[in-house]
């Protein structure tokens, strides 16, 4: 064997190597077990509340204080866009904040440089059009991530609910059902875990529990979460049993989503028709004509058989 192919082979089983220790590495360092572990050992970073962005603080940002100062919306205003924020997975006040500063600096930033590029006269019209652009682009970028967000939630719920109800079958109590899901469910549906981790949360800092649920279902956005919360509810109020109305949501949220993915299946055939007309057919008239046009091209104005 040549020494190039050799040199070639060791490389390839090298990289082979590096990359299969590595992505085993990475998939036992995120297991379950080992984050319990990592949990047991640290306790106090283990709290949502303490780390990252969440972290709790003695007083408020400087520079969101004088951010809020500059944004010109009332607080009711401010409410509603919090609460559309939060569906979208942004929770915080310092993104309140950059939507709006976004919202206004967008339409205006646009509109200058095209104008400055451009010239006043050829770079009024389209910047106009950029300002229209900058200006609605944070909203479609909101809704694009808050319907993401509730299709990730709506997908993993039947699993959800079926850890639940394993879990209350074998003899766990419910606010320790929603946190053995809350920790199981981060790897295949790391949303859905965040907000049963912040259920559990406000159970533990003393918030009721039916209020924690509503406000899963608030944060949410997604119907079959309120219909859930509505049945806790009743659950809660009448004494019944919590195992088998888990049982019975979990059929029927696993079977409303087997029937949206047949929907969307059964939409593919009609969506192919708009890729088909715009990219094989014209290729496939160039390659099926092309040739007879030449010839009729040549016969008529060329004099050639």
């Amino acid at each position: 064997m040549a020494p190039e192919v050799l040199a070639i082979v060791g490389v390839f089983v090298t990289i082979a190597i590096v990359v299969g220790a590595t992505a085993s590495w990475a998939f036992a360092w995120s297991t379950p077990e080992r984050k319990r572990l990592r949990a047991i050992a640290q306790p106090s970073a283990s709290s949502p509340l303490i780390t990252g962005e969440a972290r709790l603080i003695d007083r408020p940002d400087p520079v969101l204080v004088k951010l809020s100062r500059l944004v010109p919306k009332s607080p009711k205003e401010m409410s509603k866009l919090q609460r559309r924020l939060t569906r979208a997975g942004y929770p915080f006040f310092g993104h309140v904040l950059l939507y709006s500063v976004a919202e206004v600096a967008l339409p205006v930033g646009l509109f200058v440089a095209t104008v400055a590029l451009l010239g006043f006269s050829g770079g009024l019209a389209p910047g106009l059009f950029l300002a229209a652009l900058g200006y609605v682009a944070p909203s479609f970028f909101v809704n694009y991530k808050a319907k993401n967000r509730e299709r990730a939630i709506r997908n993993g719920l039947p699993d959800a609910l079926d850890l639940l109800t394993v879990c209350v079958e074998s003899g766990s109590g419910l606010d320790q059902a929603i946190a053995k899901a809350g920790d199981e469910l981060q790897i295949s549906h790391p949303l859905l875990a965040a907000e049963l981790t912040l259920v559990t949360t406000e159970i533990r800092a003393g918030k009721p529990r039916m209020e924690a649920f509503r406000n899963f279902a608030s944060r949410s956005g997604v119907d079959e979460v309120r219909t859930l919360v509505g049945m806790l509810v009743q659950t809660d109020r009448f004494g019944t049993s919590v195992a088998d109305a888990l049982r019975v949501h979990a059929d029927t949220s696993r079977t409303k989503r087997r029937q949206l993915a047949e929907e969307r299946a059964g939409k593919v055939g009609v969506k192919l028709v708009f890729p088909l007309a715009l990219c094989l057919f014209p290729a496939l008239y160039i390659v099926c004509f092309g040739p007879v046009v030449i010839r009729i091209y040549r016969a008529l104005f060329e004099g050639q058989p």
